[in-house]
């Protein structure tokens, strides 16, 4: 049946219609994220994620610290769809704040900003450490100072020589936030050299300082006393949904405090809850909003007790801005924020 032109011409206009029905300003599928790269890795690039969709199909550019980043650089960078890929990586020069922009004809939105980070571990420096004297039966802290670093570490020390490492019990702590080893109160056979030795658990390298010797005093034993936490969190501690939150505390004192914890409203610990090396770390896996509150660390010995405090708090799904560029009838450009979550 042969149409009119009139029918030839209603049709193509709903055609247009339908068209004009399915455009789309781009919206993201996937976003980059935070990334972490070893120094010396044998893998010679690092790929920062982005993906849109829409109608037209978006096409895409990058940021770096706020600044174009030349895509023509074809030995720098590749885009890989809207994927960017960091060939070489170099920390001096790739370190910091990522954003794709992801456009089309209805408009361009902007991703979240993706920090990448390169992890390195230097040596330390070659200087020899003081001797440190203490009376028996008084505490001690050793310190590590950790070499310059990105990424995160793991401490241990060894006592003498290699393989003898310090086994932790309830007089003896090695903090993983600070790398320093505690003793609570120095027995005779705690007499020797200890070297820290400070491990990336990015690129698993290790690196080893100086050794400390640690001798007694020959003026007298030190008496009992009541215990000092030496180690203790912060007074206020922001935790992300899902986190496994580590508190740690340690005491010096005559005679070996015991540590124990508690919540300051008073409620029991749910079963989750682990209390590791000897009560010194206070494990929270999965962390949820119903664990949010006030803490205690009590050490306490026969001479008195000592307490620190510090309060968790909960972080989960935040809003955020993306940005809409969109384009008004007059071709002009106009600035919209639009919430969304991450």
């Amino acid at each position: 049946m042969m149409l009119s032109w009139k029918q030839l011409i209603l049709l193509s206009f709903i055609g247009c219609l339908g068209g004009e029905l399915l455009l789309q300003g781009p919206v993201f599928i996937r976003e980059p994220s935070n990334s972490i790269f070893p120094v010396g890795s044998e893998d010679k690039k690092i790929t920062l994620n982005c993906e849109a969709r829409g109608n037209p199909s978006p096409h895409y550019r990058w940021q770096l610290n706020g600044s174009d980043i030349n895509l023509s650089m074809e030995y720098r960078y590749k885009l890989n769809g809207g994927n960017l890929v960091v060939i070489n990586p170099n920390r001096n020069w790739d370190t910091g704040s990522y954003q794709c922009f992801a456009t089309n004809s209805l408009g361009t939105i902007v991703s979240r900003e993706a920090k990448l980070q390169f992890a390195y571990l230097e040596n330390f420096k070659t200087k020899m450490r003081s001797t440190v004297s203490v009376r028996e039966g008084q505490g001690v802290v050793l310190l590590c100072g950790p070499p310059p670093h990105s990424g995160e570490l793991s401490y241990a020390w060894i006592f003498n020589e290699y393989p003898s490492f310090v086994e932790e019990d309830s007089r003896r702590f090695v903090s993983q936030e600070t790398g320093h080893l505690y003793i609570a109160k120095v027995e005779p056979s705690d007499v020797g050299n200890y070297t820290c030795v400070v491990t990336s658990t990015v690129m698993n390298a290790r690196v080893l300082g100086s050794p400390t010797p640690l001798v007694l005093r020959s003026d007298g034993v030190m008496g009992e006393y009541e215990p000092k936490i030496e180690v203790q969190f912060p007074e206020t501690l922001p935790a992300a949904k899902g986190a496994t939150v580590k508190l740690e505390c340690f005491a010096l004192g005559n005679p070996v405090p015991q540590i124990n914890w508690r919540r300051s409203d008073g409620l029991p610990f749910p079963s989750k809850i682990k209390l590791r090396k000897f009560n010194g770390v206070l494990e929270i896996p999965n962390f949820q909003q119903e664990d949010t509150g006030s803490y205690e660390c009590i050490a306490e010995n026969s001479r008195g007790r000592n307490v620190a405090r510090g309060r968790l708090t909960y972080y989960g799904e935040h809003l955020f801005w993306a940005n809409w560029i969109f384009r008004n009838s007059s071709g002009r450009q106009s600035f919209l924020g639009m919430p969304g979550k991450w």
